[in-house]
């Protein structure tokens, strides 16, 4: 397995690509991508090179080309039958645009689509005809979620939530989290600079135990069930190379494991974890090009 992964710094790192399995498309993807390898954990080819992801976009983009006939005429003539009628999706002479406010459910849902992509000049995610029947299938998710996310129902949702008790309790787990502290057990410490999962904030890596025991009071409304056979451990994000070697858990954690509120990561908890670190990297170094284009702007 390719585990090339450098620093944000360090060049190459990779890009991931999975699609529909046929042993023709994947010869031709081996063909075109003679380094990739396949990931069992992320279930999909990884491609090395800091030019990976134009490249794997351009091949998407010629393998749609390349879907037979029969497949795009049978996705046009289900959207005639069965349109889907929504101010977020439009058609264009390939396929399907879909452009919605930013949405995690969005995305996911659209990751699931054979053959559908970024398409960061438009701005929209672009879907073929002969991946209609999968689009449909997903689409009341989507556009729940795009709804959702309209910026005049999230500033409803907020206007709603002013001076309730419910933002209130809001804005008190924001300011514990940015404290970057968990209760943890006294007698089931977790590892240190380890990535584990999680109760409260998910799969994260303990960097210390401070020692401090809890007043239970004080925090019951963020951590319920803590008492004061518990100390604080401070805590930071996992980074993806130390997602990517993270061995996953055999089994779910039983009850035990969950009570004391750290476990060693599933399977699936990776792969969402992992996902989550790519676009949090990738952020990363868009702010530090585009602070960078500035300073030499000055």
């Amino acid at each position: 397995m390719n585990n090339d992964i450098r620093t944000e710094d360090q060049k190459p790192s990779f890009e991931t690509v999975s699609f529909p399995f046929d042993r023709m498309t994947v010869a031709r993807f081996r063909e075109t991508f003679p380094r990739a390898r396949w990931d069992d954990n992320l279930q999909a080819w990884t491609v090395p090179g800091s030019t990976a992801k134009r490249r794997i976009d351009r091949w998407l983009a010629k393998e749609t080309d390349r879907r037979i006939p029969f497949d795009d005429e049978k996705g046009r003539d289900a959207y005639h039958f069965e349109p889907i009628l929504s101010p977020y999706l439009e058609v264009f002479h390939r396929g399907f645009r879909i452009r919605t406010p930013y949405s995690r459910t969005v995305v996911d849902e659209l990751r699931q689509v054979p053959f559908a992509r970024w398409n960061g000049d438009e701005k929209a995610w672009e879907v073929p005809f002969a991946s209609y029947d999968d689009l449909q299938h997903r689409w009341m998710a989507i556009e729940e979620a795009a709804k959702r996310n309209e910026p005049q129902e999230r500033q409803k949702r907020a206007e709603a939530r002013k001076g309730t008790e419910e933002e209130a309790k809001a804005r008190r787990r924001t300011a514990e989290r940015k404290r970057r502290r968990l209760p943890v057990p006294v007698d089931e410490l977790p590892p240190l600079e380890r990535p584990v999962s999680t109760t409260a904030y998910g799969i994260l890596v303990f960097t210390e135990v401070t020692g401090e025991l809890i007043d239970p009071r004080e925090v019951e409304d963020h951590h319920p069930g803590v008492d004061d056979q518990h100390v604080w451990a401070g805590w930071r994000h996992a980074t993806l190379e130390e997602l990517v070697h993270t061995w996953p858990a055999r089994d779910e954690p039983d009850e035990e494991e969950r009570i004391q509120g750290w476990w060693q990561p599933t399977l699936e908890e990776l792969r969402a974890a992992r996902r989550a670190a790519k676009a949090r990297e990738r952020r990363q170094v868009s702010r530090r090009a585009i602070s960078g284009e500035n300073v030499e702007g000055l």
